[in-house]
């Protein structure tokens, strides 16, 4: 499974990256399929470095803040007005119950069609997984603001011709605060794609919002992971002060994500 970071500045873009998208990769034996986690502010261009818009296989979104979902609206307009026409069908969306109104409303649309006719709307229901070629995706309830927000385990098994196939596991926490869902959803992960928007000591009052680096290590650490990459800071959230706070108490490899870096996982 191969993780392109095609976003992951935190709450809106900053001038080095869109916001929150992550596009994965993986081969199902007879093709490469593709999907993309979450679709927020500025991360539709970015998208097109690494995809042709025909090819997304599924979107699934953590949560529907508009750093996760806006630039749907984009996708939107490329599938209705494409000149040449689109022939590959509706775009299977993955996503919280309010997903479709939401969307609709935030382009000006009736909300009956909305966007049903560009996408599959499917609705997401707590540590339900869905399948979608090589993926296998769970969703786990998490806790941020009162959003219906998720973090998403992603499952791929890998064929490697020898008849020993390798389970592989990418956990993406979306936005929460420490919850015992998210730990559940990182366990023995390969890949522990977490947020750390917020700073120790800066940001101790803000409660059921966002991780620090502390916070994510500790997930990490009770959950066993293998490799912890922090994402979604903002602008004003120092990325050698989450690293710092992860070290203390993660013992593995951590680091910041960046736009246009890619992983094989």
């Amino acid at each position: 499974m191969k993780l392109t970071i095609v976003g992951c500045s935190g709450s809106f873009p900053g001038p080095q990256s869109p916001a929150s998208c992550y596009l994965l990769t993986a081969h199902d034996g007879e093709r490469s399929w593709r999907i993309l986690l979450d679709l927020g502010s500025g991360a539709l261009g970015a998208a097109q470095k690494y995809l042709d818009l025909h090819d997304i296989d599924g979107i699934f979104l953590s949560h529907l803040h508009p750093d996760h979902c806006m630039d749907l609206c984009g996708l939107h307009v490329a599938v209705r007005w494409d000149p040449a026409g689109w022939d590959t069908g509706r775009i299977p969306v993955w996503g919280p119950a309010a997903t479709a109104e939401r969307l609709a409303t935030a382009y000006g649309l009736d909300p009956d069609p909305g966007m049903s006719e560009e996408f599959d709307f499917k609705l997401w229901s707590d540590r339900a997984s869905v399948e979608l070629g090589p993926f296998t995706i769970t969703p786990y309830l998490v806790d941020h603001l009162d959003e219906e927000a998720y973090a998403l385990r992603v499952e791929v098994t890998e064929y490697d011709g020898t008849g020993v196939d390798r389970r592989v596991v990418l956990s993406y926490s979306g936005d929460t605060d420490s919850c015992p869902a998210l730990v559940e959803a990182a366990r023995d992960a390969h890949f522990f794609l977490c947020e750390a928007a917020f700073q120790e000591g800066r940001d101790d009052a803000i409660k059921h919002v966002h991780l620090t680096g502390k916070r994510a290590a500790q997930a990490a650490v009770e959950a066993g992971v293998r490799r912890l990459l922090l994402t979604h800071l903002p602008v004003w959230t120092d990325p050698n002060v989450v690293v710092a706070e992860a070290k203390e108490v993660y013992p593995g490899d951590v680091a910041v994500a960046v736009a246009g870096v890619h992983y094989t996982i």
